[in-house]
């Protein structure tokens, strides 16, 4: 009799947060295609179970603020965002997202940037930051699908081969430090990486 048996889940049940930041998306101009871009990946890079809290939201600042700290108070343990990271006037969402840290995370950015001038010289326009707001990591995405996964996952050669390495490499051990739930990846898409001290053993 198995009635009284308490199964373990594999892995860590995890909140994950996606916004997407556009005037003409979230007033159904033309399609958003970054809530779907970010769940494709996600869904198919982590092995724990996910529970996403989508938002669409338009280019306002104090919104993306207020979004954002919402879904801080929802516990997601990581909230990402796509669009509103240029120089144009209405890309506001480095300033929002700046504004309610209580800690700058720059070397997200940076290696954004570095991934990105392997395809476009216009990769320095663009401004995203990386945040933590309590125990939630916050990282500001480009806006097109391609460059959301190509940010994500990095560099690979022709054999699969990495060879420049993906921001999401580093979230999961940055979850980690800041007291959020174990995430596992599938190595195929994007291999985390953690000292060893840290990685815990697979569970039966």
């Amino acid at each position: 009799m198995t009635d009284n048996l308490k199964i373990t889940p594999a892995y860590d049940a995890i909140k994950i947060g996606i916004v997407s930041i556009s005037d003409r998306a979230s007033t159904g101009v033309y399609e958003d295609k970054g809530l779907p871009a970010l769940q494709a990946w996600l869904t198919q890079a982590l092995c724990n179970p996910i529970e996403f809290q989508a938002r669409l939201i338009p280019d306002e600042k104090e919104r993306i603020s207020a979004t954002l700290i919402e879904l801080v108070d929802q516990a997601c343990a990581l909230i990402l965002t796509t669009g509103g990271t240029g120089p144009a006037l209405r890309d506001v969402t480095p300033e929002a997202t700046l504004a309610v840290a209580d800690k700058e995370m720059p070397g997200f950015g940076e290696q954004m940037r570095q991934i990105s001038l392997k395809f476009v010289p216009t990769a320095i326009l663009s401004r995203q930051v990386a945040v933590i707001r309590g125990q939630s990591l916050i990282i500001n995405l480009p806006g097109q699908p391609k460059s959301i996964a190509e940010t994500l996952e990095g560099l690979k050669d022709d054999q699969g081969q990495q060879i420049v390495h993906g921001i999401f490499a580093a979230v999961p051990y940055c979850i980690d430090l800041i007291g959020g739930p174990y995430l596992e990846t599938h190595e195929a898409v994007c291999k985390a990486f953690r000292p060893k001290s840290a990685v815990r053993p697979p569970r039966a």
